[in-house]
């Protein structure tokens, strides 16, 4: 479903979802995501090289870059916005090669992991950094599945409603934080 504010997708999605997507269109993201950071991606990744599996069913899903703080009392989460997307840059090319779908992060990736969000199909949504208390407002329910003792690094099993995002770099390689800036060098 799409309109002038922007377009709302539900995860888990497939490749031909990610097709309609371009970089620099508005999102809202409903249904299950997962969390994972730096010390997560790493299980992971040794999890996958020693044929082991992952904690979660990552085909057609998306991983959030995020590691939230306390929730206040009645809340389900406390502030969560994004962390910095290239320290997962080593790993997520073998996500994305297994199904991985999405990430939510901020910042720019590397070519290896453009050149996996081509090859597979995916996309990369950035949440606005430094709006975490806003962000918590779109996650429904929070739970720990596997990691615990890293603490806020632990993957975690978010339900999200109308979760705001922005599509960086589409399924076909643009990328809005190359395409923003020839834009704003084109206006001068």
């Amino acid at each position: 479903m799409e309109n002038k504010q922007g377009r709302h997708l539900y995860i888990p999605f497939d490749k031909e979802e990610a097709i309609k997507l371009n970089a620099g269109d508005y999102v809202y993201l409903s249904g299950t995501i997962y969390t994972a950071r730096d010390a997560a991606h790493k299980r992971m990744y040794e999890a996958m090289q020693d044929k082991g599996s992952i904690p979660f069913d990552i085909q057609n899903n998306v991983i959030y870059y995020m590691g939230p703080s306390p929730a206040r009392e009645g809340r389900t989460i406390g502030s969560a916005g994004p962390t910095t997307a290239s320290r997962m840059d080593k790993y997520t090319p073998t996500l994305l090669d297994r199904g991985l779908r999405g990430m939510i992060g901020k910042g720019k990736r590397s070519a290896a992991v453009v050149d996996a969000i081509i090859r597979n199909g995916a996309v990369y949504f950035a949440a606005v950094g430094g709006a975490g208390a806003l962000l918590s407002k779109s996650i429904i329910s929070s739970e720990t599945i596997a990691y615990d003792d890293l603490g806020t690094e632990a993957i975690r099993r978010l339900e999200i409603r109308d979760f705001p995002a922005i599509v960086v770099i589409d399924c076909a390689g643009n990328n809005l934080y190359e395409t923003a800036v020839l834009q704003f060098v084109e206006k001068k």
